[in-house]
């Protein structure tokens, strides 16, 4: 996508500060750091979110994600890490294309996550749990 700043990114028509990259997955700094460390993984080939993700490309972020929150964890020894995805605008996602954040964490860093916990009956998840499997016949592609 010619507009697409990752894509940009990846094709090395704007800059950026490479950690980790393969076949399918480029790790590097993301310029609003939140704290020091805060690596972004991305897709190569684009795609716009998580559903569009071949199994390719899935599994080698995943596989980029593991091996780049090592070796932030030993370079910076944070706390924690809070690693992060968003899918859509109502998700907060402002980068189409798909991406991870992995974001070394201290107590009283600044960044919080907190959602209201509905906590439906048994029954409830039940029917949520059913409708999921419903679906997941679906191969990745």
């Amino acid at each position: 996508m010619s507009d697409c700043v990752f894509c940009k990114i990846v094709t090395g028509q704007m800059p950026s500060t490479r950690v980790f990259e393969d076949e399918h997955s480029l790790a590097f700094m993301d310029i609003g750091q939140v704290n020091p460390g805060h690596v972004l993984v991305a897709v190569k080939k684009h795609a716009d979110n998580l559903y569009a993700l071949d199994g390719a490309q899935a599994a080698a972020v995943a596989r980029a994600s593991v091996r780049v929150a090592r070796a932030i964890r030993d370079a910076f020894k944070p706390e924690g890490l809070s690693v992060y995805q968003a899918n859509g605008k109502a998700a907060g996602q402002t980068v189409f294309h798909y991406h991870v954040h992995l974001l070394p964490r201290h107590a009283g860093d600044g960044m919080e996550l907190t959602w209201p916990v509905k906590n439906p009956p048994r029954e409830m998840l039940e029917d949520y749990a059913a409708k999921i499997r419903a679906g997941l016949g679906k191969p990745i592609g």
